[in-house]
């Protein structure tokens, strides 16, 4: 679909997140916010990812591992974020695991919207109603309520932070979330298409936050990803979404003139991270977003940690990416960090 222009990037008034943003809303943090990274955790149900999606699959056991990992977050002095989706919040079990992290400071709640398993049940289970930005937006708007009002109620504080399941912000999502209060999103994935599943495509996206939203009210923090190596500026042409020539695809990556790259231990190499990472600094990135599935602090959950020794291999790749994280100086922000940065670079001139 061709992209419309800006000045008709407005749907009941919003200017929408799910699309690029121009240059004047980029968000240009002070000097001395310095380079950051947060962490964010799409703390969700189980279930088989080489199944169809399924109402049934609400088991959220792997809730309980969170705490040993927020003990290693501790270790390094960083506070993530954990999206809750409505399995989680509607568990006794999970909710009361989600509020005892929160009631000791460490830690933030966003929320993430998986259409299949939050009420209202109104619209069928398929591929394209698995991206809640698809869903007419009456079903789009009571299916976000009731999942801020249950987090809410579950955890005892309100969300102001939101990721689209799938990724799949859609066209009046931005309207919705300034409606219910929200002041941050995370669901812009750059270099990543889910258009021939009937998703967004954020192949003109990279990885720098961006007002949006009602008076350009909204913060955008997308997930960090980019293209690395010689031949990076092609990427979206090169790799597109990743399935029309696998190949071609591998072999650019292995000849290291290009590859995307996603900043997550889910099934991405610690030595192609670090190379995102300077190439995002060349870039001029100075915030950078980690992202990973709770579902894979259990093995066999995740395509990404099937054993024992997967699992010892992601709690390793932490260990090792702090490492590189501050060897370039970039160190922790929380969620509040980001949002107090934001707002008080625009309030103030920039100082060069």
């Amino acid at each position: 679909m061709q992209e419309p222009p800006y000045q008709d990037r407005r749907i009941l008034g919003a200017s929408r997140l799910d699309l690029p943003a121009r240059s004047a809303d980029r968000i240009r943090f002070d000097r001395d916010f310095g380079k950051r990274f947060i962490v964010f955790v799409d703390t969700e149900e189980e279930f088989d990812w080489n199944l169809p999606r399924s109402r049934g699959a609400t088991n959220t056991s792997a809730v309980r591992h969170l705490p040993e990992f927020q003990s290693l977050m501790d270790a390094h002095g960083t506070a993530p974020c954990y999206l809750i989706d409505y399995p989680v919040a509607a568990n006794p079990e999970s909710a009361d695991t989600m509020a005892s992290l929160l009631a000791n400071g460490r830690c933030s709640v966003g929320t993430q919207l998986h259409p299949w398993v939050n009420p209202p049940f109104d619209e069928e289970v398929v591929t394209h109603n698995s991206f809640a930005g698809n869903l007419p937006v009456e079903q789009e708007r009571e299916k976000l309520k009731v999942l801020t009002e249950k987090i809410e109620a579950a955890v005892g504080c309100r969300p102001i932070c939101y990721r689209a399941g799938r990724y799949g912000i859609g066209p009046r999502t931005t309207d919705l979330l300034s409606e219910l209060g929200y002041r941050v999103d995370t669901s812009v994935r750059p270099a990543f298409d889910y258009a021939h599943e009937g998703g967004p495509s954020f192949l003109k996206h990279d990885a720098r936050p961006y007002w949006g939203g009602l008076q350009s009210m909204l913060i955008e923090l997308p997930l960090g990803a980019t293209y690395t190596g010689q031949l990076r500026r092609y990427g979206r042409w090169l790799i597109g979404d990743g399935r029309s020539n696998p190949k071609r695809i591998a072999a650019l990556s292995r000849f290291g003139l290009c590859a995307r790259v996603a900043l997550t231990p889910e099934d991405m190499p610690l030595r192609d991270v670090e190379s995102a990472i300077r190439w995002m600094l060349k870039d001029g990135i100075q915030l950078f977003s980690f992202s990973f599935h709770s579902p894979s602090l259990v093995p066999g959950n995740t395509p990404y940690v099937r054993n024992s020794g997967d699992l010892n291999d992601f709690y390793r790749w932490w260990d090792r990416i702090f490492a590189v994280l501050a060897s370039h100086g970039i160190a922790p922000a929380s969620l509040d960090d980001v949002i107090e940065a934001a707002w008080g670079a625009r309030a103030t001139p920039r100082r060069q």
